[in-house]
């Protein structure tokens, strides 16, 4: 079955602090010999950081090889890129094609992303200039040169915050005490320490309960709360939805926060957390990653923000080893395995091309060295559709 990969559109104001922004830049040509171009710049921001999904579209003739250049007037810093070569001098930003992406042919259109860090304020840049032409001024996607259909295209709804048929679909209020219990039950699955979980009455995305995980460091720390739904017949995709609200970034070691016990790794986990300040997948098995650790292969992935409530879902092909994560409405391109493999993404992970078959669903927190931090999750599915924030 092929993995759905329909970016999801629920409204990212949900989504605590993180913010987006659309920019639309278009150039005006002076003469008949000059090519126009158009920029789409798509900002996510939290406090002092950023990712900027780009689009550059060429509406003159057909060129191989693109140079998008920029300005940063205002102390941004672009530290990561993908899908194009970005460097950065002073306030000037050049973004060079990659080798797959650099023909443009007339409203042809590449796409690449940053990432990259602000402080004081982060507005969009107002002078991309594509081959040496300004892309200048505010405006709209200049008109079709031919005449739209006479009947519009369907519109696809995006899927539901409601949890529908969901096989887990918890707020936890369901939870009496301060100890998880009924649905909900403390699991440390290789060995506990000083890591606890509690149901918290003073912190929650909706109702008036979450769970919160209070996560210390050392690989001997084990501290999650699993959910006692059997979940060996959701599919053939899985799709996951928490709230997950945290204390302390995500640090360079190696950390877990969602763990998946797996029937094709003989009962060892699919987990999710991170390492190298940024999100990832870890197959227990074999410790492969998604993506790579490798700097290009972080820089494709994105952090976690701290002191909000983040929407984190997952679309887990059990026929395939194929998966799709997106953080509120983005899906992030360094955790994205299509079965093609990738350099720097899913090169290492499809190593293995069993599907995974997830059986159980676990929430806490698993430190492979240094790392303590506090959590809590709520609302929380999984179903056989998508759920939305």
């Amino acid at each position: 079955m092929r993995l759905l990969r329909r970016p999801w559109t629920a409204a990212l104001g949900a989504a605590g602090s993180l913010a987006l922004l659309v920019f639309a830049f278009i150039a005006t040509p002076t003469s008949a010999a000059e090519a126009g171009c158009r920029v789409d710049y798509t900002v996510n921001q939290w406090a002092g950081g950023y990712t900027a999904q780009v689009k550059v579209t060429h509406l003159g003739p057909a060129v191989n090889g693109w140079r998008l250049t920029w300005t940063h007037a205002d102390g941004q810093r672009v530290t990561s890129a993908w899908n194009a070569t970005v460097t950065q001098t002073g306030a000037s930003v050049v973004a060079v094609n990659a080798d797959w992406n650099g023909s443009l042919a007339t409203d042809g259109s590449a796409e690449f992303g940053v990432q990259g860090t602000w402080s004081s304020a982060n507005p969009a840049p107002t002078d991309f200039a594509l081959n040496g032409l300004v892309c200048g001024g505010i405006g709209t996607t200049p008109p079709p040169t031919t005449l739209p259909p006479t009947t519009p295209p369907p519109t696809i709804p995006p899927p539901s915050a409601e949890c529908g048929s969901a096989v887990v679909c918890s707020g936890f209020e369901d939870q009496t005490g301060t100890t998880p219990s009924g649905a909900w039950q403390f699991a440390a699955p290789d060995c506990q320490g000083t890591g606890t979980a509690a149901v918290d009455t003073s912190v929650a995305h909706s109702g008036g309960r979450s769970l919160r995980i209070d996560g210390k460091a050392g690989y001997c720390n084990h501290a999650f709360v699993a959910s006692t739904a059997n979940l060996s017949s959701v599919g053939p995709v899985m799709y996951v939805r928490m709230w997950v609200r945290h204390t302390t970034a995500l640090p360079a070691a190696h950390v877990t926060f969602v763990s998946l016990p797996d029937s094709s790794q003989g009962g060892r986990a699919l987990r999710v957390g991170g390492q190298n300040g940024a999100l990832q997948w870890n197959r227990e098995t074999d410790d492969a990653t998604l993506p790579a650790q490798s700097p290009a292969g972080v820089a494709q992935s994105r952090p976690l923000p701290t002191g909000s409530w983040q929407c984190l879902r997952f679309a887990i092909d059990t026929t395939a080893p194929k998966l799709d994560t997106w953080l509120g409405d983005e899906l992030i391109p360094g955790l994205h395995a299509d079965g093609v493999p990738t350099q720097d993404i899913d090169q290492q992970w499809l190593a293995r091309t069993t599907p995974p078959r997830p059986t159980t669903l676990r929430l806490g927190w698993e430190s492979y060295g240094t790392g303590d931090d506090r959590l809590w999750f709520d609302d929380v599915a999984v179903g056989s559709s998508p759920i939305g924030c």
